[in-house]
């Protein structure tokens, strides 16, 4: 192009003696218009060598904060439903507020604007958002749908809404630390939604195939009818004993599901605003506790089992214990000898410490190993607290834990170990899935013998006849069980009024299908005079399970064996 232009600015033309002549008027013209070409050329030529450079650069960078947000379909979540399939938690649709800070007129007026449909909106934090001159900002997640109508109706330029899937939980409170949480991206972060996550669904999420069409419910454990009762049952009683704190489960024995578990003080998974609180703690599986004389359970199936020590045993109880700067004594002592059935029923210190005693400081931490109480628990959810012991264990470390001191574990091990001596002497983890009989005795293992399990039977049904576990019985269902009454430990010494309670059940007794355990945590007395061991709270609170409860559990009533506790043959 540049060489035509030269050709025509340089026209010549020849003189009268035919010599060549330049025009000097075009020349100099002719000079001036190929500079402007020129420099014309080098501008053009620098914008498209500005955006080519532009482009490239672009295409290195990695993707930014601006723009806008990843799509929500990746945060699909499988329904949860327990085990008649009443739904716990699913996805729900909802509508999340967002703004383009550079086409914002005016921060201020949008702010005000916006208080007035959310009053909690943080000004500072929301202005410097807006003033940001990012592509895309979140003002606001997950709008209630009256909420989305009025901001629309503000009118205000710039902001825009996105739909986004959040957890519903249709159960409310009634099983939120089974079924857990979910935070604002739709990722589970505690209770079976974290399990879930765990399983592979947060790397389903990250890939973009959690597409809610194609996940799949997952079934708990759960009976939601009996949750509720549960739930109910422990929230009234923590009012009822002006306690800090109640719990309570049930366990099928045969196949190790959590039938139903709650703690309270808890919190509403809809509106979690309190579920970091120091007091909202699942305390039946992230709670340790000493658990007192139902640890008296352990101590004589251990002596059972060791085949050193029958029913028809005796031990001299007449006198206290003394090791060390320790003195042993019993709460309602009886001051002779007793047999072994009374030592269980009259929960003596002094006789359980001498159970203790035969079998040895080795055999018995190896005992309570074998049932799982000093291991931390293997089950599905993810708020499992480690139960503690001794470093070393010492003759005084064996006496005190035979009734429950010195050593701490959480309740539900404590249903779970139980479970073992009702159910043919087999340790089943605890399982929050749905599982069959079959499937729970692959991985079970034996840990007592059957002989050992009828005389456990035969002690809690006498206990519940004749002994501290008479609040629990239930017409016609053959309720059988084992009280503890437990000292906290407050500035470093046991407390003589400050106590954390339990009963553990077993029903029905002829042949026990599911374990109750209920804990009170620091109650007082329910009138002025009475008492406040668990015989008089956590006893009770099993007997209003169980007697509400049974009928769904498919355990009929059968008032021809009321508590017909026969001595067993050893």
């Amino acid at each position: 192009m540049i060489g035509i232009l030269n050709k025509l600015l340089n026209r010549s033309r020849r003189g009268e003696d035919g010599s060549i002549v330049v025009d000097s008027a075009r020349k100099a013209t002719g000079g001036k218009t190929r500079t402007r070409v020129v420099m014309t050329m080098a501008v053009f030529l620098s914008i498209y060598v500005a955006i080519t450079g532009r482009l490239v650069w672009f295409g290195f960078q990695g993707p930014t904060d601006s723009g806008p947000p990843p799509s929500r379909v990746t945060a699909s979540r499988p329904d949860i439903v327990d085990r008649n399939g009443e739904v716990l938690a699913t996805d729900i649709k909802t509508s999340s507020l967002f703004a383009e800070p550079r086409h914002i007129v005016d921060a201020d007026e949008a702010i005000e604007k916006l208080a007035t449909v959310l009053p909690e909106i943080d000004y500072e934090q929301t202005y410097k958002k807006l003033k940001s001159g990012a592509g895309f900002v979140w003002l606001q997640r997950q709008l209630t749908p009256k909420q989305q109508s009025e901001i629309m109706q503000l009118g205000i330029p710039g902001i825009g809404f996105r739909t986004e899937k959040r957890r519903f939980y249709p159960a409310g409170e009634t099983a939120s630390y089974i079924v857990g949480l979910t935070n604002i991206d739709n990722q589970g972060i505690s209770g079976m939604e974290k399990y879930i996550d765990d399983q592979g669904l947060a790397d389903l999420q990250l890939s973009g195939l959690a597409v809610a069409k194609d996940l799949k419910p997952v079934k708990l454990s759960i009976d939601l009818r009996v949750q509720h009762i549960v739930r109910n049952e422990v929230a009234e009683a923590m009012q009822r004993y002006h306690a800090i704190a109640a719990g309570g489960v049930v366990f099928n024995v045969k196949t190790g599901e959590v039938v139903a578990m709650a703690s309270v003080p808890d919190f509403d998974p809809n509106n979690p605003y309190n579920a970091q609180d120091k007091d909202r703690l699942n305390r039946m599986s992230a709670g340790l506790y000493e658990m007192g004389s139902t640890f008296k359970s352990f101590t004589t199936a251990m002596a059972l089992d060791s085949g050193k020590v029958t029913l028809e045993s005796k031990f001299d109880a007449s006198r206290p214990i003394t090791i060390g700067r320790q003195t042993i004594r019993d709460f309602h002592g009886k001051g002779r000898v007793l047999s072994v059935p009374e030592v269980f029923i009259y929960s003596s210190n002094i006789g359980s410490a001498k159970e203790a005693d035969v079998v040895g400081i080795e055999g018995h931490r190896e005992f309570l190993h074998r049932l799982g109480l000093l291991e931390k628990m293997k089950t599905e959810l993810p708020e499992v607290a480690k139960p503690t012991e001794p470093r070393v264990w010492k003759k005084v470390h064996s006496i005190t834990a035979a009734f429950g001191h010195g050593i701490s574990t959480t309740p539900l091990q404590t249903a779970v170990g139980c479970a073992a001596l009702m159910n043919g002497g087999f340790l089943i983890e605890p399982t929050f899935l749905a599982r069959t009989a079959d499937q729970a005795m692959e991985a079970a293992k034996r840990v007592v013998s059957e002989k050992t399990v009828e005389g456990m039977r035969y002690l809690y049904t006498l206990n519940a006849e004749k002994g501290s576990g008479k609040n629990a019985r239930v017409p016609g269902y053959r309720v059988g069980g084992k009280t503890g009454t437990a000292e906290k430990v407050i500035n470093g010494r046991y407390s003589k009024d400050v106590r954390f309670n339990a009963f553990v059940a077993a029903f029905p007794m002829d042949d026990p299908q599911y374990i109750v355990l209920t804990i009170i945590d620091e109650p007082k007395p329910e009138m002025p005079g009475r008492g406040a061991t668990a015989g008089s709270n956590a006893a009770p609170m099993v007997a209003n399970i169980i007697r509400r409860a049974a009928p769904m559990l498919g355990v009929k009533p059968d008032f021809g064996q009321e508590n017909a506790a026969t001595l067993v043959s050893y």
